[in-house]
């Protein structure tokens, strides 16, 4: 290794000289403790190192060692259910090794070397094979098949092809290439901060189901799409990030908590494990990556956590896997970014984030998407983001916010009042849109419900109305209304409180599948209806609202998956009250 001496240490900033051997994002090794860091500039021989542990105790003096590598992620089976820290320490190994509180310079290796996987090939002696080929497989779980992949860069013909139990270290194919022969093992490394290769992005059409009727139905996203999700402290962002690491639609989960509160990232450990996957029986951890950098933790390790969030996604993208990751929040990643910038006297853009803060966020969500993946069978693969974005205050014209809105496709804005309200998710209906939503319309209407876009469209007009009418309502009273008028925000209200509201802690209520969400739509756009006609054949509003079925219709998202008949029912006898309240106010009439 190359050493150098530190001349200076600014909180996660050290700089060393006599680094001229160094590259920029090298890793080194700080001080006799080793503690990790990564080169983030080089001027002559001094190197400007982000550290990404707790500096207290190192000075000037003190030697700097470059291992010559950027900083790179062990790629293999045992990902799954992992807790990592942000530089992929397995937390359990450390806490098991020095405790509850992290020790300085602890280095232990990503993935379990001892562990033996069996190993399942799926070429033959003489197959010519190429990057990103599956040679084999490994059961990593009993919901995640783990495909094991020719690296980037290495093509040749099987020369010798294994099978059974062996370590992740140890060869289980050997390939003939224009280099002589290649031993393979079921692990590889890849460096953060390069995206992984895919042959083409292709247009993602297909929905990533959430079970949260506010997103599926009115703002959803794609399989391989970017979503953010702004909001005040206490509006709930990171229950909506809970939910959706628990019940959206994809293979794999990566769960980053960048910055954020330990007591958050407890819930999830909390929480996952018990949780059980219904489509496949067994938990939710089963088939989930956890990646910790609370707000405690390292500031500089936040950059890395989200990049090696990120490179774990795309790694199970490539085996054609549909990965959805969580990064709660970037705001703190951004936070990070702030602080390193300000050590290096860079000069600051607006509210003293560094000036390429906009393009570290295009880069991050950029390597987002539907691709057809390395390899010759042609398979596809999905990586989605959903990063939560903690603008101070809740104003989202800061630059996290804003640089983030430049690039993703979906804005689902969280409002404190409505958190306030208890209304949750507290998803704000009318700043919020989808840039997916024509897509998903066809979608939709084709595979759920043929009126199912009609329906969506009405009933966001209907939102819209009736914020005008409740500004009217303010200035002159209710009585100022038109009955057909005042109905529609009897409707509205039944819309937001009946089908807008999703609580995360009902075991029915928790998840909401599309078909549900059609239905519950239907029935309460069949009461506007007849509630319209009826009030066009002389039935007063009065009346409407007494009628013993709106009861029904507020419990309708209490209606459990195998009680659907229900809706369909409950459809029918809004027809038929309604026509015996017209008849009822005819006969008094006549």
């Amino acid at each position: 290794m190359k050493s150098g001496k530190i001349i200076k240490v600014s909180g996660p900033l050290v700089v060393a000289s006599g680094m001229e051997d160094a590259n920029v994002y090298d890793v080194v090794e700080v001080s006799e403790n080793k503690l990790i860091g990564e080169i983030i500039e080089m001027r002559g021989d001094r190197a400007s190192i982000q550290v990404y542990e707790e500096t207290t105790g190192i000075g000037p003096g003190d030697i700097v060692s470059t291992t010559g590598e950027p900083l790179v992620v062990e790629l293999g089976p045992g990902l799954i259910e992992q807790m990592f820290d942000g530089i992929q320490r397995p937390l359990e190994i450390l806490r098991a090794q020095s405790g509850d509180f992290l020790l300085k310079g602890r280095s232990v290796k990503s993935l379990n070397r001892e562990k033996k996987w069996k190993f399942k090939p799926t070429i033959s002696v003489g197959d010519e094979v190429v990057e990103g080929d599956i040679i084999g497989t490994v059961d990593e779980t009993p919901v995640v098949v783990h495909k094991i992949m020719v690296p980037v860069g290495i093509s040749g013909k099987v020369v010798e092809i294994f099978s059974g139990d062996y370590t992740i270290d140890e060869t289980v194919c050997i390939l003939e290439t224009d280099k002589g022969k290649k031993e393979l093992t079921m692990m590889q490394k890849w460096p953060v901060r390069k995206g992984r290769r895919y042959k083409k992005k292709i247009d993602p059409n297909t929905p990533l189901i959430t079970g949260q009727r506010v997103i599926d139905t009115f703002f959803p996203i794609t399989k391989g799409g970017t979503a953010a999700i702004p909001g005040p402290f206490g509006s709930g962002k990171t229950v909506v990030q809970h939910q959706l690491a628990k019940w959206a639609d994809a293979e794999i989960v990566v769960y980053v908590g960048c910055g954020e509160r330990g007591n958050e990232m407890t819930d999830v450990l909390m929480e996952f494990p018990q949780l059980i996957d219904a489509k496949t029986g067994q938990s939710i951890m089963k088939r989930t990556v956890l990646i910790a950098n609370t707000s405690n933790m390292p500031v500089a390790a936040r950059e890395a956590s989200i990049y090696t969030g990120i490179t774990i996604s795309e790694y199970y993208r490539d085996m054609g896997y549909s990965v959805a990751m969580m990064a709660d929040s970037t705001s703190r990643w951004a936070e990070a970014l702030r602080e390193m910038s300000g050590r290096l006297e860079e000069m600051p853009g607006d509210e003293g984030y560094p000036a390429y803060l906009a393009s570290r966020i295009a880069d991050f969500y950029e390597r987002t998407g539907r691709v057809k993946c390395y390899g010759s069978d042609d398979r596809e693969g999905a990586l989605s983001v959903i990063g939560a974005v903690s603008p101070p205050g809740g104003d989202i014209s800061e630059p996290v916010s804003q640089s983030t809105l430049r690039i993703v496709k979906v804005f689902w804005k969280l409002d404190y009042d409505l958190s306030y309200a208890r209304h949750f998710p507290a998803i704000n209906w009318i700043d919020s849109y989808s840039l997916y939503q024509d897509k998903m319309d066809s979608y939709f209407d084709e595979n759920v419900d043929v009126d199912f876009s009609k329906n969506r469209k009405r009933a966001i007009a209907l939102l819209q109305e009736e914020t005008g009418l409740q500004e009217i309502v303010r200035l002159v009273g209710m009585d100022s209304l038109s009955e057909k008028d005042q109905l529609k925000l009897v409707v509205t209200k039944s819309i937001r409180e009946d089908f807008l509201q999703q609580n995360a802690f009902n075991d029915i209520d928790t998840y909401c599948s599309l078909e549900k969400q059609s239905k519950m739509m239907k029935v309460i756009l069949k009461f506007y209806d007849s509630s319209i006609s009826a009030i066009d054949s002389g039935v007063y509003l009065s009346e409407i609202e007494e009628m013993p079925i709106r009861e029904r219709i507020t419990r309708t998202k209490n209606i459990s998956e195998e009680s659907l008949f229900e809706l369909d029912e409950l459809i029918e006898d809004i027809e038929m009250e309604m026509k015996k309240l017209e008849e009822k106010r005819g006969t008094i009439n006549a």
